[in-house]
C-alpha cells in the first residue's frame, strides 16, 4: 500500500471514530489538522473530518490540538512594539441570537481607555454581518496584511486581522472559511489564531457547554488571564449570544493569573440597567446599516439598549487587563469614553493608521458620520 493510500485510510479511520462519538487525543487532532493544512487529504476527507468533529462536539484536548496545528502551520507570526500587553475580544460566532456588531464597539471603547486591542475576525459566515465587514464599512483597510494591522496596533492601539486573507492564514483557515457556511472547530480556535498573539483574552461562545472547553483551552495554551461568556435572553428562550447579555443572565468563566478558573452568573441589574428586548439589539443583514448603528453608539447619539450592551462588553476587557478593578467600574469607564469623545476619536485614529494613506478611509467614515 503506498504512503498516500495509507494516510487516507488512517485519516478515514479517525473520521469513523468521530462518527461513533469517540474522542480524539490532542495529538490525533493536531495531526489531522496538520494533514489538512498540508493538503495531504482530499477535499472530501477534509470536509468529512470537520463535519464529524462538529457533530460529535469538540473536547478541550481536541480544541487544543486544532489550535496547535493551525497556529504552527497556518498563521503568520508578527512581532509588534507596544508599551502594554495585548488583548483580544473576538468571539466564536455560530451563536443563535444575532446582534449588531457589539464586539467591535467594545474593542474601540477599550482602546479609547488605553488598552492595546488586537482583533482577529472574519467576514460573516454564520452571522448576518461579520466584524470585518463592519470595520471595512467604517473605512478601515482589511485587505492588506501584515503591514497595516501592525502599523495600526503600534500607532493607534487597535487593529483588525482579517482571517480570510491568505497573507494571514496562507493554507487552511482562509480556504476553509470561504467554503463552508456552518460553525466548526475553526470557529472555536479562530479567535485564538492572532498573528500578534495576545496574552489576555475576552471571548464569547455559542452555547453554555463551550464555556468550560474554551476557558480550559485558553489555560492550556498559555493565556495569562481570560474571560469567556455566553449570554441568554428572557424573551427568546432556548437561544443565546456570544456576548454579555442585556436580555437575561450571562454565564461566565474567568481564568486568573495563577491558573485557577472560577465561574459566575451576571445579570444586567449588576450594571444598574434594566433588561432589554432582543429587537432592541438585533442585527440586520445590511452592513451599511450595521455600521451606522455602531456609530450612533460611539458618538453618543444612541443612549439606549445598544449603548448599554456595548459598554457592558467593553467592561471585561478593562477588568481582565486590570485597568478596572471590577466589571461595574469598567462599565462606567466605557460610558465615560463615549461621553467625552474619546471613543469616536479612537475610531478616527484606527481609520487613519490602518490604511495606506489616512485619506484612503477617512472620507468613508466622514460620510457615515454625516448620516448619523
Amino acid at each position: 500500500m503506498d504512503s498516500q493510500e495509507a494516510r487516507w485510510k488512517d485519516f478515514g479511520a479517525l473520521v469513523v471514530k468521530l462518527t461513533r462519538g469517540e474522542h480524539l487525543t490532542r495529538a490525533e487532532a493536531r495531526e489531522c489538522w496538520r494533514q489538512i493544512c498540508e493538503e495531504e487529504q482530499s477535499d472530501l476527507q477534509q470536509g468529512a473530518f470537520i463535519a464529524a468533529l462538529k457533530a460529535k462536539g469538540e473536547t478541550p484536548e481536541e480544541v487544543a490540538g486544532t489550535f496547535e496545528a493551525l497556529y504552527e502551520y497556518d498563521t503568520v507570526k508578527v512581532a509588534v512594539d507596544t508599551p502594554e500587553p495585548l488583548i483580544d475580544n473576538c468571539g466564536t460566532g455560530a451563536d443563535t441570537l444575532k446582534t449588531f456588531n457589539v464586539s467591535t464597539g467594545a474593542a474601540i471603547l477599550a482602546a479609547a481607555c488605553g488598552l492595546y486591542v488586537v482583533r482577529h475576525a472574519a467576514r460573516a459566515i454564520s452571522s448576518n454581518s461579520g466584524s470585518i465587514d463592519v470595520v471595512e464599512a467604517l473605512g478601515i483597510n482589511v485587505e492588506q496584511a501584515p503591514n497595516l494591522p501592525k502599523q495600526s496596533i503600534e500607532k493607534a492601539g487597535i487593529c483588525a486581522w482579517n482571517a480570510f486573507l491568505p497573507s494571514v492564514h496562507p493554507k487552511t483557515v482562509a480556504r476553509v472559511l470561504s467554503q463552508i457556511r456552518f460553525g466548526s472547530a475553526i470557529n472555536l480556535v479562530g479567535p485564538l489564531l492572532n498573528p500578534t498573539m495576545p496574552t489576555y483574552k475576552v471571548m464569547g461562545v455559542p452555547n453554555r457547554e463551550m464555556i468550560d472547553i474554551e476557558i480550559r483551552t485558553l489555560r492550556e495554551i498559555g493565556f495569562k488571564r481570560a474571560f469567556v461568556m455566553h449570554g441568554l435572553a428572557d424573551d427568546v428562550p432556548g437561544k443565546g449570544m456570544d456576548e454579555i447579555s442585556t436580555l437575561g443572565p450571562t454565564h461566565v468563566a474567568e481564568l486568573a493569573e495563577d491558573g485557577s478558573i472560577s465561574t459566575r452568573l451576571l445579570d444586567p441589574a449588576d450594571f444598574g440597567i434594566a433588561r432589554a428586548r432582543y429587537e432592541d439589539i438585533a442585527s440586520t443583514r445590511d452592513v451599511h446599516a450595521g455600521a451606522l448603528t455602531l456609530l450612533r453608539v460611539l458618538t453618543g447619539d444612541d443612549r439606549g439598549a445598544r449603548r448599554d450592551i456595548v459598554c457592558m462588553n467593553a467592561a471585561p476587557l478593562l477588568y481582565v487587563r486590570g485597568t478596572a478593578s471590577t466589571l461595574e467600574e469598567g462599565f462606567e469607564m466605557a460610558r465615560a469614553a463615549i461621553d467625552d469623545g474619546r471613543a469616536i476619536a479612537k475610531l478616527r485614529d484606527w481609520v487613519t493608521w490602518q490604511n495606506v494613506q489616512p485619506e484612503d478611509g477617512m472620507p468613508r467614515l466622514d460620510a457615515l458620520l454625516e448620516q448619523v
